[in-house]
């Protein structure tokens, strides 16, 4: 029952920030995983492994969310979204093969840089400059494969990623971020799939385990985020969220030392 609540507790915190923030939730989930799963019986040599591929299956059900509310006032992109899916599937698909090779602490430094990268965009506030049009499929195609193969590696939406691509190919804020909630469920749905099969023959998972997905975190996280992540939409009227990002920021660099210091 405790370790319930602990995922409820996540997922809550998950959803506020996610909201307030319009931060991917897979920058919370993961660092909170490996605190958590240790006491659950979880290798050490798995912690990472089932910490991304649990991440990716909370953000099914989340991207689900926003993508309704998104598509209902107008602002999805859908050809951008068709144009980008093959490639994000074959991309997540090979990010998650890629992941069952490397053990925890090389998954950890690909992690701990992720975190760096997305603490740097948030506290200089940067968005590149719209300097082409949406280019043509295959390289649709090509953006999606890159997209979804960090994605993979490092269990997120892709949001982070997506956003600043789509902004530089002329798409308007609003509509760049609501097709990134799109494009985060083939994403999440592809990657979930890769850290299920390539974990599934893996010895040593406690039970509940599905590969490198465990069944309990994800109904926690997703329950709690699902209800949270609208108050933390609200907030984000009232609060002064520059400020709040810019302080995100640094937490994410005091996590990823933390984590890259744990690894010596």
């Amino acid at each position: 029952m405790l370790e319930f609540t602990l995922f409820l507790l996540t997922g809550t915190l998950t959803g506020i920030i996610s909201g307030l923030l319009g931060v991917g939730g897979g920058m919370i989930i993961v660092p909170v995983l490996l605190i958590l799963l240790p006491q659950n019986g979880f290798h050490s040599g798995l912690l990472m492994h089932v910490a991304l591929g649990t991440s990716l299956a909370t953000i099914i059900f989340t991207s689900m969310s926003s993508v309704r509310t998104h598509h209902a006032h107008g602002r999805v992109n859908w050809t951008a979204v068709r144009h980008l899916s093959p490639g994000i599937v074959l991309g997540t698909l090979l990010g998650a093969w890629l992941a069952a090779s490397l053990n925890t602490n090389s998954l950890k430094a690909v992690f701990v840089l992720f975190m760096f990268y997305v603490g740097t965009q948030m506290l200089l506030d940067f968005c590149p400059p719209p300097s082409r049009e949406l280019p043509a499929k295959k390289f649709l195609w090509l953006a999606g494969s890159v997209i979804g193969f960090i994605s993979s590696l490092v269990g997120i939406g892709g949001g982070s990623l997506t956003v600043p691509f789509l902004v530089c190919c002329r798409c308007h804020m609003r509509e760049a971020v609501a097709t990134s909630s799109a494009v985060g469920f083939p994403i999440a749905l592809a990657g979930t799939a890769g850290y299920i099969a390539n974990g599934f023959a893996t010895p040593d998972l406690p039970a509940y385990s599905l590969g490198y997905v465990y069944l309990p975190a994800v109904a926690g996280i997703t329950a709690a985020s699902m209800l949270t992540a609208p108050v933390g939409a609200r907030l984000s009227h009232i609060l002064p969220v520059p400020a709040l990002k810019k302080g995100f920021a640094v937490l994410l660099y005091v996590l990823g030392a933390k984590m890259l210091w744990g690894m010596f």
